[in-house]
């Protein structure tokens, strides 16, 4: 799928659309995105910060839709785990930025060659408009090659 068809659809999403959260941009090689997010009336806290599940909200799905991307249709990529660190209160517009390395994806490539499940942390942090941090988050990403024998298909069963 072209990135910036994915883009439009993810700005459309009903998580996003109703959280306020933009995805302004995915680059054509999925390597970046960038996504924003303007406090509004229906996305801030009892006094008046951005809600924390919003701020979560808005890095969530990129780092697995990047891998994803990179590591094509032979693996499986999921999230796994995800922790926020909410270092001050956000107030304004915020964003975040996403850059998946070749680094990254050798890691993961070398980790799932022999068929077993490949686990990466990848951070990002949640600024405000003068570039200071509003929260720190990392989420944790799961790849595996996918099974394409009986007996692979099996032991991934098994192990997973």
């Amino acid at each position: 799928m072209k990135a910036s068809r994915l883009r439009l659809g993810m700005n459309l999403w009903p998580p996003f659309l109703f959280a306020g959260i933009r995805v302004v941009e995915i680059s054509d090689d999925y390597r970046y995105a960038r996504v924003r997010m303007r406090l509004r009336w229906y996305n801030r806290n009892y006094v008046g910060t951005h809600f924390g599940g919003s701020l979560f909200a808005m890095t969530d799905p990129f780092w697995m839709l990047l891998v994803l991307h990179h590591l094509g249709r032979d693996h499986v990529v999921w999230d796994r785990a995800g922790e926020i660190d909410f270092v001050r209160p956000g107030r304004g517009t915020v964003h975040a930025e996403f850059r998946l390395t070749d680094e990254h994806l050798a890691d993961l490539r070398a980790q799932a060659a022999d068929g077993g499940k490949a686990l990466r942390w990848f951070p990002v942090d949640v600024l405000a408009e003068d570039g200071s941090v509003v929260a720190r988050v990392r989420k944790q990403v799961y790849a595996r090659r996918k099974a394409t024998t009986p007996d692979e298909k099996a032991s991934t069963t098994a192990t997973a």
